[in-house]
């Protein structure tokens, strides 16, 4: 016996909380101070948020600044903003894409010397000039300047083609401040960028900008702090890791202190069938019933974001109550235990993140049980999910 939903026209929704937002925000601006500027950072389609749906809401919570990975990205945020606000790429750009990244007057990051040459290049025949961050690397191994090539070739450079770049800023990224196992390679970081802003400083150079920090780095490292900080994953609610959590409730004596989730997650049951006992349900035997059940189909799965490690694992929230996901995950859909939710309808709200009554499904909950990181899971929502912001 089957009953099938078919005047649905979304498979899953995301609804992203304004309140919640200005919480965050209003939190971090208390934390950094007056002085420094922070830059929300959007890459990974706003952390899973969207970013046509986050980036409006975050103007309006006062938001002057935004990061990005890449010029796609750029282009998204230029279309969505309110205000003629500053864009900064920090990952990648083409040889190609400089001339609309320099011409649309985007900040960009600047990590090796063929891309200063290519950028003044650019800026020469386009007679406007590049708006530059010199990434530094000082030990995350990954994209940067070093000091060798920074003394010997970029600062000559920069010498002689003054005319075609503003200096927007220096920065760094650290290797893990989320972690106090990283603690010393982190210092030994901090020390080098420290020593490269004073190799900047002599040579006359006064960036607009210095940065080093992320959201754990932000909390952690008061004096890292500058002018600037890039936040990302504080600003949607979550915390870098536990033990960031942690240092800053013991430091600032508090017992309890939540930001607030931004995103909630929720599809509905699109069909409802008894279920005999023995009978398996799914594909393969991944799961068996051990009494006559009463089972929902929820059209969401793993295409959807929704992991494929939760397949008998997972929970969501029905009418206030915790149902347990049954069997495996499949590409579209996944199957819930309906035998303690009363009067089941079809279309009822089933939801995946966020709360319901008294209970509550927190993507930390995910992350513990398919050994995903609050980011990966949050990242690999599929840009198609309907975003749609709430107060």
């Amino acid at each position: 016996e089957i009953f099938c939903m078919r005047d649905k026209k979304y498979t899953s929704e995301i609804i992203i909380s304004q309140q919640a937002l200005q919480f965050n925000i209003d939190f971090l601006r208390k934390e950094m101070g007056k002085e420094v500027l922070i830059s929300s950072v959007v890459k990974g389609n706003a952390y899973g948020h969207g970013i046509e749906t986050f980036v409006p809401m975050a103007e309006d919570c006062g938001i002057k600044h935004f990061s990005v990975f890449s010029i796609q990205e750029a282009i998204r945020v230029k279309k969505v903003l309110k205000n003629n606000i500053p864009i900064m790429i920090m990952g990648y750009t083409s040889d190609s894409q400089l001339e609309w990244v320099i011409e649309n007057n985007v900040e960009f990051f600047v990590s090796d010397l063929e891309k200063l040459k290519i950028s003044i290049e650019v800026s020469k025949r386009l007679e406007k000039k590049a708006l530059i961050h010199i990434e530094l690397e000082t030990g995350m191994n990954r994209t940067g300047i070093a000091e060798a090539t920074l003394s010997e070739l970029v600062f000559p450079m920069l010498d002689s083609n003054r005319e075609y770049y503003i200096l927007k800023g220096i920065c760094t990224h650290f290797a893990g401040a989320e972690s106090i196992s990283n603690h010393i390679r982190v210092q030994q970081q901090k020390n080098l960028f420290l020593k490269l802003k004073t190799m900047f400083e002599q040579k006359g150079y006064n960036p607009e900008y210095i940065h080093a920090s992320c959201s754990a780095a932000a909390l952690r490292m008061k004096k890292m702090r500058f002018n600037m900080v890039r936040i990302g994953i504080l600003q949607f609610g979550f915390w870098p890791s536990q033990e960031v959590k942690m240092e800053y409730l013991i430091r600032k004596k508090l017992k309890h202190f939540n930001l607030k989730r931004l995103i909630t997650w929720k599809s509905h049951i699109m069909a409802i069938k008894n279920v005999k006992m023995g009978d398996f349900i799914g594909y393969g035997n991944a799961y068996q019933a051990s009494e006559n059940m009463t089972i929902g189909v929820v059209p969401v799965g793993y295409s959807d974001g929704y992991s494929r490690m939760l397949s008998n694992s997972g929970t969501v929230l029905i009418g206030g109550i915790r149902a347990g996901i049954l069997g495996s995950i499949n590409m579209n859909s996944l199957i819930i235990d309906l035998r303690y939710v009363e009067n089941p309808n079809l279309g009822d709200t089933v939801t995946l993140i966020g709360s319901d009554g008294e209970s509550e499904i927190s993507v930390a909950s995910f992350s513990e049980l398919s050994n995903q990181l609050n980011y990966e899971l949050l990242a690999r929502l599929p840009l198609d999910i309907d975003r749609i912001p709430s107060n």
